[in-house]
């Protein structure tokens, strides 16, 4: 997928290669295990000892026609609307040490899991709804996760009770983030009385535009002027206590604040800031996946083949990044350019095809600076 110039599809896969059309249509359809494939990348060139995490979060695949499999309205945060299309839980691994992320699998929203849930509750049934579908494709990828990857961060879409509980349950914990008005209480800690009944738990509901700064206390100021403070509430919603991060901003006279939270009572606010300013990797993994790997470029109507195209343009970006880092730089955030990794891919494919319809030697020749010349043309310059 990186040598290809133009969509990654079977007819122009098989441009540049000796395999024909029919025959990657045929090995897209049966399948592939990619989750092993990544596990194992990951445990090779992520950082030795640093930080890591896992991150989720969905991304949509605009479609058109009326027989591709798994079609149905889903959100779209191009637009910032719903649109009918292809949806994908993609679940990655952030390095915190080398600011990089690797996806470890991708599987396809099943249509029609929010109208089947909405049927069956008018019903008095129960049938799982697009949370449950996410909480099973977490649990098919906890066997793969590091053994140092301890926390799962979401976006707001997930800070929901089932997947809490959900991610509580499989012995990860869970950081993101809370509405402006999240329904918190204080926890109380003073002197309780000596008579008979239930014993004093909170001491109020959080006012949080205007909170007590006696209970949460400041914790850190980042450079720009955000001030971070912290406390263990009661979350009201998730039926659990959570650590709170509270990040005041003064911009202009005006202030806002964003709420943060984890369910680790251990991790500090900067910790918290940290994890969830990282999840921000997942949506580079989209946009490369998207523009040098070919994750949309299918024209299948098989799932199987559908769940391949996908997973293996996300693996082809993992092992892009493998590539593009020396061992010496493993521990160490680096720049990198996937578009001078293709161009460069591309060229060295080129020549090696010089070589064997020329029926050259190639040995003197890739011995001489000018080869490095030759690979690096059209390049960007880094």
């Amino acid at each position: 997928m990186l040598i290809v110039c133009g969509k990654a599809n079977y007819t122009n896969l098989s441009r540049y290669s000796e395999l024909c059309e029919r025959t990657y249509r045929r090995h897209y359809s049966r399948g592939i295990g990619f989750e092993a494939i990544n596990q194992k990348l990951i445990e090779q060139h992520g950082s030795r000892s640093g930080i890591q995490i896992g991150v989720v979060d969905c991304t949509f695949g605009e479609k058109s026609g009326r027989q591709t499999p798994g079609l149905d309205w889903f959100y779209n945060g191009k637009t910032q609307k719903t649109e009918k299309g292809l949806e994908w839980s993609v679940i990655s691994i952030v390095d915190l040490e080398q600011h990089t992320g690797y996806s470890l699998s991708a599987q396809q929203t099943e249509a029609g899991l929010a109208a089947r849930a909405k049927a069956a509750k008018e019903k008095g049934q129960s049938v799982g709804n697009r949370v449950d579908f996410y909480l099973g494709h977490l649990t098919y990828c906890c066997s793969f996760f590091p053994s140092r990857a301890k926390h799962l961060v979401g976006d707001l879409f997930y800070s929901k009770f089932k997947w809490i509980q959900g991610v509580r349950a499989l012995g990860l914990h869970a950081v993101g983030k809370l509405r402006q008005d999240a329904n918190v209480n204080y926890l109380y800690h003073g002197p309780q009385s000596s008579g008979p009944g239930r014993k004093k738990k909170y001491a109020g509901k959080v006012d949080w535009n205007n909170p007590d700064f006696r209970r949460l206390k400041l914790r850190e100021t980042l450079g720009d002027g955000t001030q971070l403070y912290s406390a263990v509430v009661w979350s009201v919603a998730f039926k659990c206590n959570i650590q709170v991060v509270y990040l005041r901003k003064t911009k202009a006279g005006k202030r806002s604040y964003i709420l943060l939270f984890s369910t680790d009572l251990e991790l500090s606010a900067s910790d918290i800031y940290r994890f969830y300013s990282a999840r921000f990797q997942i949506e580079f993994i989209f946009r490369d996946a998207r523009q040098f790997t070919g994750m949309n470029d299918s024209q299948a109507r098989n799932p199987e083949a559908l769940d391949t195209q996908v997973n293996a343009s996300l693996t082809a970006l993992n092992l892009a990044k493998a590539a593009l880092r020396p061992e010496h730089l493993r521990d160490k955030p680096i720049p990198f350019s996937l578009a001078s990794l293709k161009r460069r891919a591309l060229n060295e494919h080129l020549l090696e095809r010089f070589f064997s319809h020329f029926d050259l030697d190639p040995s003197l020749i890739k011995s001489t600076p000018e080869w490095s010349n030759l690979l690096e043309y059209g390049t960007i310059a880094s």
